[in-house]
């Protein structure tokens, strides 16, 4: 389907991309998931065809996961040594450690931080030796934080793989926001990034948001005369050249859980024909997250709009599962060709 086109329906593609899962599969390559959140890596890599078992420490979160998914997600503390699964062979590893020790918008303070989620993430490494590895965070990890980051690289390649890591837009994959993140892969296995689409096939705002069915009871939240008075003298203030209004015919700006709900729920707004602005629902900031219409979320509503913000956007994450299972059909790498290709990687370090 041409996304340029007028008649392009969102909606019907992301429910024929991601379809409603039936049940798992006990012949497919099962993935297990860390920091599993609400499922937006795990909806994706289901779609490409694997099975998955989540781990999350949020109830909300885990039920919504255990709700939607052919997977079941497990509330739990993840620390290093745990076993997590004895029946089946693990054959990847993925997982969204949280992003908060190393986000630009925090103190940065990355492994002296309590949320830091690598030593677990590791050590699942450590215990199932799966052949691919993939963890997605944010860019702040290559900041102040970049010693650890290449802490965390050599630790993984002391486990015995290649590791290769990418900047990659969630924008070039089908979702309609401008959302950078930092996919690292442990493979040990031949590795294969995703290729963007092509720029002309981004989604707008206005393509995602067509249809769009506000839920029973759910009230539209309008910024008030004070916010619009605050906006208007950040924005000022902070020089800033694109206002916070979402436009309708280009991607969002990345969505949040801090700019869906909250005191800053002003930063991602909708412009009415009266001239008022409203808040993003919780379905709109679903559907910029890239998750369809079946999928629900569990929770009071500040814990549904965090499970959305902090999700890995689904049709991103399809297109590493895809890579992922491409990659899994492959022989395995030697010795020395997982040397060559850690020595690549230290002297080209490539941004997508």
């Amino acid at each position: 389907m041409h996304r340029d086109s007028d008649e392009f329906d969102y909606a019907s593609l992301l429910q024929a991309e991601l379809p409603k899962p039936t049940d798992t599969h006990s012949q497919r390559p099962l993935a297990l998931d860390l920091f599993a959140g609400c499922g937006g890596l795990a909806l994706g890599f289901e779609a490409a065809g694997f099975d998955t078992i989540g781990f999350e420490m949020d109830s909300d979160a885990c039920l919504t996961y255990s709700s939607n998914l052919a997977g079941k997600c497990h509330q739990l503390f993840l620390k290093p040594g745990l076993e997590l699964v004895s029946d089946r062979h693990v054959d990847i590893i993925v997982g969204g450690p949280p992003c908060q020790p190393f986000s630009v918008v925090g103190s940065q303070r990355g492994k002296q931080d309590d949320r830091d989620g690598f030593p677990a993430f590791l050590s699942a490494m450590r215990r199932y030796e799966p052949k691919l590895a993939i963890f997605e965070n944010v860019r702040g990890m290559l900041y102040r934080n970049r010693e650890y980051f290449e802490f965390i690289r050599a630790e993984m390649r002391d486990l015995g793989y290649a590791v290769s890591w990418r900047l990659l837009n969630a924008v070039n994959f089908g979702v309609p926001q401008n959302r950078e993140r930092l996919v690292v892969v442990a493979h040990r296995k031949e590795w294969k990034f995703p290729a963007p689409n092509s720029s002309h096939s981004q989604v707008t705002v206005g393509q995602a948001l067509a249809g769009v069915v506000i839920l029973d009871g759910e009230p539209f939240r309008f910024l008030t005369e004070s916010m619009d008075k605050y906006v208007a003298t950040y924005e000022a203030k902070s020089k800033c050249i694109n206002p916070r209004d979402l436009s309708m015919d280009r991607p969002s700006r990345t969505v949040t859980c801090r700019n869906l709900s909250a005191a800053t729920a002003d930063m991602l707004r909708i412009k009415m024909s009266d001239g008022k602005r409203r808040m993003l629902t919780e379905r709109e900031g679903a559907r910029l997250q890239s998750f369809p219409d079946w999928f629900i979320f569990c929770g009071p509503e500040s814990k549904k709009f965090e499970q959305i913000g902090n999700a890995v956007a689904p049709l991103f994450a399809k297109a590493i599962g895809q890579s992922a299972m491409k990659a899994l059909s492959l022989p395995d790498l030697s010795d020395g060709r997982i040397r060559q290709l850690n020595e690549l990687d230290e002297q080209i370090r490539l941004y997508a």
